[in-house]
């Protein structure tokens, strides 16, 4: 469930982005990325078949669960990394909920620090942010 209006288009860090439609406050959250709950163990089948680096799977911490947002999902699964982010992310009670950091303007790209990955640092990072770690 969304709770602002967010498009898609092609972005300038990777793939295709999620775009703010219009201006959204600070801290208030957009909404709930949608998706499908799978074990652990067929989340890990799942990402050795996508293709290349395009994965839209969280994990949840201890619940050995995972939110697959390849099926029934919404824009929020565009949201790319960034080191310098706009927006952050929240696994609670099975959901992957997404707020806000500080406003963010009409036609801005969200982003979101994706912190611990399955790459384990060997992804390049693509964000452009001054404090860009170089990696994910």
């Amino acid at each position: 469930m969304l709770k602002y209006k967010i498009k898609t288009k092609k972005s300038t860090i990777a793939g295709t982005g999620a775009y703010s439609a219009a201006t959204i406050p600070a801290r208030k959250k957009i909404g709930n990325m949608e998706g499908v709950i799978i074990s652990y163990k067929e989340a890990q089948k799942r990402i050795k078949l996508q293709p290349g680096n395009v994965l839209f799977m969280v994990e949840f911490d201890n619940d050995n669960i995972a939110l697959d947002a390849s099926e029934n999902s919404n824009e929020l699964r565009f949201i790319n990394h960034s080191c310098n982010p706009n927006v952050y992310m929240r696994r609670a009670f099975r959901r992957v909920e997404y707020y806000t950091l500080r406003t963010i303007k009409k036609g801005e790209e969200l982003t979101c620090d994706y912190g611990e990955t399955h790459h384990e640092g060997t992804l390049l990072c693509k964000c452009g942010a001054k404090n860009c770690r170089g990696f994910i």
